[in-house]
C-alpha cells in the first residue's frame, strides 16, 4: 500500500529581516532582528506536514547549492524527519534565497529573490521508479525556469514530470506562484490534465480561468465558484482548490463544490501572512492522504493556515493537527457571503 508525500520544486532559504520602517529610495532603515527559515512550495509544505505530525513518510526532490544555506536546508530536513536523499547540492550555483524585509508593527513584507540552484531544476531530477509514495506535489510553477520552459512537444516540461508521476501510480498535486506574467495561462493550463489536485489563490485562478472574482469586500462567491469549476474544465482530475483570505472553495472532477470559511483572526494575532497558502495545502493533502472527505481536509487546511499566521516565518506557527483544529474551532470561522 502506498504511503507518504514527496514534494519537489523550489527549495528556498528565507532570510527574514525585521526593519523599523520601509525607507524611501536611497534612504536607510535599521535592521532590528533576523531569522533564517524555510521558503518555497515543497520545503514549506513538508515542514508544515512535519509540524502537523503527519503519520506518513515525507521526502523532498530538488537542488540546492554547496553553501551554508544548502547545508542548513539539509540539516533542517534531517531534524524534521524529511528524507532529503533526493535533494542534490550542485557546484557553481548558490542555494535559492529570499531576503524578506518585514516592517515592525505591521504585516507588510517585501521580497528580494535569487532563483539560484532552482533555475537548474529539470525533468532529469525526477525519477519515480520504485517510489512507494502516495502523493507527489510540485511547486511553484512559474518560478522554475527549466520546468516552465516548453519541451519538444511545445508544452511546459513540468507536464512530463507530472505525467511520469501519474504513470508511476502517484496522485499529483500542483501549486503556482503569483507571478505577474503574460505567460501565466500558457504555462499553467497545458499541465492541468496531469494534475489530480490543484492549489491556486484567487489571483492565480483569475489568470488561468480569465474570470474576475473580486477582492476583499468585493469578492464574489458565485464568481469564485465559476472560476473553480473552470479550472476543472481545463482538465484537473480530482480537485481544484481556490483559496483567498476569506476562505477556500474546492470543486471536484464530478462537479461537487465544497466551501470552507477562514478562521477569524484578530489583526493583533497576525505576525505574517507569507506561507499561509502552503499551510492550507499541507492540511488538505494531509487529509486527502488519510482518506478524509474534502470538507474535513479543507477545515484542517484553514486551521493550519490560521496557525501559520501566528509566527513571522512560513511554518513556525503550525501546530500538530489536533491542536490546529482546536485553535481554529476555538477562534471560530468567519461568515462568508
Amino acid at each position: 500500500m502506498r504511503t507518504g508525500i514527496t514534494a519537489g520544486g523550489n527549495w528556498i532559504r528565507d532570510h527574514v529581516k525585521m526593519v523599523d520602517a520601509w525607507p524611501v529610495q536611497d534612504g536607510l532603515a535599521n535592521i532590528l532582528g533576523r531569522t533564517d527559515s524555510n521558503g518555497g512550495g515543497p520545503y514549506n509544505l513538508l515542514k508544515d506536514l512535519a509540524r502537523l505530525g503527519a503519520p506518513f513518510p515525507l521526502a523532498g526532490i530538488g537542488l540546492v547549492g554547496d553553501d551554508a544555506d544548502g547545508r542548513a536546508i539539509l540539516a533542517d530536513c534531517r531534524e524534521s524527519g524529511i528524507d532529503a536523499s533526493r535533494l542534490r547540492a550542485i557546484p557553481g550555483a548558490c542555494t535559492s534565497y529570499t531576503d524578506v524585509m518585514a516592517v515592525r508593527g505591521t504585516t507588510r513584507r517585501t521580497f528580494f529573490h535569487d532563483r539560484g540552484a532552482n533555475a537548474h531544476l529539470g525533468p532529469e531530477q525526477f525519477d519515480f521508479t520504485g517510489t512507494g509514495a502516495r502523493i507527489f506535489y510540485l511547486g511553484y510553477l512559474l518560478l522554475l525556469d527549466r520546468l516552465d520552459a516548453p519541451g519538444t512537444d511545445g508544452a511546459p516540461r513540468a507536464r512530463d514530470v507530472l505525467r511520469r508521476a501519474r504513470d508511476a501510480g502517484l496522485v499529483t498535486a500542483l501549486d503556482c506562484v503569483s507571478a505577474a506574467s503574460n505567460h501565466f495561462r500558457a504555462t499553467v493550463a497545458p499541465v492541468l490534465p496531469e494534475v489530480d489536485v490543484l492549489f491556486v489563490n484567487d489571483y492565480e485562478a483569475e489568470q488561468i480561468a480569465k474570470i474576475s472574482v473580486g477582492r476583499g469586500p468585493s469578492l464574489e462567491r458565485r464568481a469564485v465558484e465559476v472560476a473553480t469549476r473552470a479550472l476543472v474544465g481545463f482538465g484537473v482530475r480530482s480537485w481544484a482548490v481556490v483559496h483567498f483570505p476569506e476562505g477556500a472553495c474546492a470543486c471536484s472532477g464530478s462537479g461537487e463544490v465544497v466551501w470552507q470559511p477562514a478562521v477569524r483572526m484578530p489583526q493583533g494575532l497576525i505576525a505574517n501572512s507569507v506561507g499561509a497558502g502552503d499551510a492550507l495545502a499541507a492540511g488538505v493533502l494531509y487529509g486527502l492522504h488519510e482518506g478524509w472527505p474534502m470538507a474535513r481536509a479543507l477545515e484542517l487546511g484553514a486551521c493550519s493556515a490560521a496557525a501559520s499566521l501566528l509566527h513571522h516565518t512560513c511554518s513556525g506557527g503550525v501546530l500538530p493537527a489536533a491542536e490546529c483544529l482546536a485553535f481554529g474551532r476555538g477562534q471560530g470561522f468567519a461568515a462568508f457571503r
